[in-house]
């Protein structure tokens, strides 16, 4: 039994050890800055809604130079450790940064939204210092989330949505307000907009993008 024990014991910390060696998923677009061979005019920064974003519609996005960096699950804590090497590397004119929503469903733990702020605060930092304009994107609207049922986000997300547009304006920094086309009554986005009330579909982003190319 004590061998047995052991043995769980350093399979289940080699199992640790791998997870955590690329905590803030460097490795995923490694490659594909790499092979970056032009600035792009923007960079979407964000997570799963980023990232379905230029899998659902690529043509958007080579179309108009721009480049997704969504990473699925990911927090802003996550999005300003790799903000140097898929945003600064790659020169971009813009970036825009669509984040908060894993923040606020605690995908890494309990944080302020004062805390959320300051992650993206430091993203803009960042990025005008190396002379990237920073675009700040609303939070998309979402009333429930299915991986963390006993979170309620909807009030939430006015509460950050708020805060950021009072810093993007005192800042002079681009705003682009998604919130306000897409969110229902209860502050959700409705199901034709998205079948799980949280990663739209590709009319849902469609909608998005026009208000995007009207933006930049």
């Amino acid at each position: 039994m004590r061998k047995f024990i052991l043995s769980l014991f350093f399979t289940l910390s080699s199992i640790c050890l791998v997870s955590a060696q690329d905590w803030a998923k460097f490795g995923r677009y490694e490659k594909s800055n790499s092979e970056v061979t032009q600035k792009p005019k923007a960079v979407f920064m964000g997570d799963s809604i980023t990232d379905g974003w230029a899998t659902k519609d690529p043509d958007f996005f080579s179309d108009n130079n721009f480049i997704g960096r969504g990473i699925s699950g990911q927090t802003t804590s996550h999005m300003l450790v790799r903000f140097q090497r898929d945003v600064v590397d790659l020169a971009p004119k813009y970036v825009l940064i669509l984040a908060g929503t894993n923040d606020i469903a605690k995908n890494n733990g309990d944080i302020t939204l004062a805390n959320v702020l300051g992650n993206i605060k430091s993203m803009c930092e960042i990025a005008k210092a190396n002379k990237i304009k920073p675009v700040i994107c609303s939070v998309l609207p979402a009333d429930r989330f299915g991986w963390r049922p006993g979170v309620k986000p909807a009030e939430e997300i006015v509460k950050l949505n708020k805060m950021l547009k009072e810093y993007a304006d005192s800042q002079k920094i681009m705003y682009i307000d998604y919130y306000s086309v897409l969110a229902d009554e209860n502050g959700g986005l409705p199901a034709k907009h998205a079948s799980d009330g949280v990663h739209p579909n590709l009319s849902c982003y469609k909608i998005m993008e026009q208000i995007v190319l009207d933006t930049l």
